[in-house]
């Protein structure tokens, strides 16, 4: 694992502009340019109105903007790489010209990483953790693009059958590591951890991730978490996808105290405020 306290592994150059992860908490701005996402899917379908949402959380205070062309909700079914790259490249290209602030594409398919890449993203964010698809490490490398490598148990269509660990925390440890060593050893120089809440946990799993948060430190790496609107939330106060603010509020809080470095939302400007207030608290 990384030595925790070089300071320069979390000194990150996204295209254009450099960011210190160590500075203060980064925000991820959620774009899901899909009709079925569990959240928002079909609000940003076409190109105009998805634009116009990345430009307006850029104004709120998105340090990134990560776009995704398939729904990984619970249950969803894969798209087409054809489908997928109807969706996202068009936006990518027009919001690349339109802002320097760092695109991510959210993808597990190399050939739509590829294509985003060509366009003007940046970063490719990877549920798979980099598992699925065999080329996605040599094409994420080949363009030097960062890597967001994330755990997940199973696949979107599978992943909340009852899943089970024998201890949640060390295994998602486990498989960030081997990952992440494996993507710094095929070319990939700058590399974002990311435990996977909601995706193969249960409730207690998700807590369990949240309290131990700290324990993601030892990677060496900015450590990525989002909580935002996930239904375990939606368990804890028994409330439907959009009266969830507030349980997210204080899930990113939570996070941020515990070592969380971006947090990927869908209400930026709210949450942007509670990284503020929580960076003060914690320093």
């Amino acid at each position: 694992m990384t030595d925790p306290g070089n300071d320069s592994s979390h000194q990150f150059r996204l295209g254009s502009v450099v960011y210190d992860f160590m500075s203060r908490t980064h925000i991820m701005g959620i774009l899901n340019v899909t009709p079925d996402s569990f959240s928002d899917g079909g609000k940003y379908a076409d190109t105009k109105h998805a634009v116009d949402r990345a430009l307006r959380m850029v104004d709120e205070g998105a340090d990134i903007i990560d776009i995704g062309g398939e729904s990984s909700r619970p249950g969803s079914d894969p798209v087409s790489v054809d489908e997928e790259l109807r969706r996202v490249i068009p936006v990518i290209e027009e919001l690349s010209d339109k802002t320097l602030i760092p695109i991510s594409i959210d993808t597990y398919k190399s050939e739509v990483a590829r294509r985003a890449l060509q366009s003007g993203a940046c970063i490719v964010n990877d549920i798979s953790g980099l598992a699925f698809d065999p080329a996605m490490t040599s094409t994420a490398a080949q363009y030097g693009a960062t890597v967001v490598i994330m755990h997940m148990r199973g696949t979107p269509k599978t992943m909340q059958n009852e899943p089970v660990y024998d201890d949640v925390v060390r295994e998602v440890i486990q498989f960030l590591d081997r990952q992440s060593q494996m993507a710094l050893a095929s070319g990939i120089r700058q590399v974002v951890v990311d435990p996977g809440l909601g995706f193969g946990k249960t409730l207690q799993h998700n807590i369990a991730l949240m309290q131990n948060l700290a324990d993601f430190k030892q990677l060496g790496r900015p450590v990525l978490v989002g909580p935002s609107r996930k239904s375990f939330l939606g368990t804890i106060l028994d409330l439907p996808v959009d009266e969830r603010l507030e349980g997210t509020a204080a899930a990113v809080a939570l996070c941020i105290r515990n070592g969380a470095s971006i947090v990927r939302v869908h209400d930026v400007k709210e949450m942007k405020r509670v990284a503020i207030v929580a960076d003060v608290l914690k320093s």
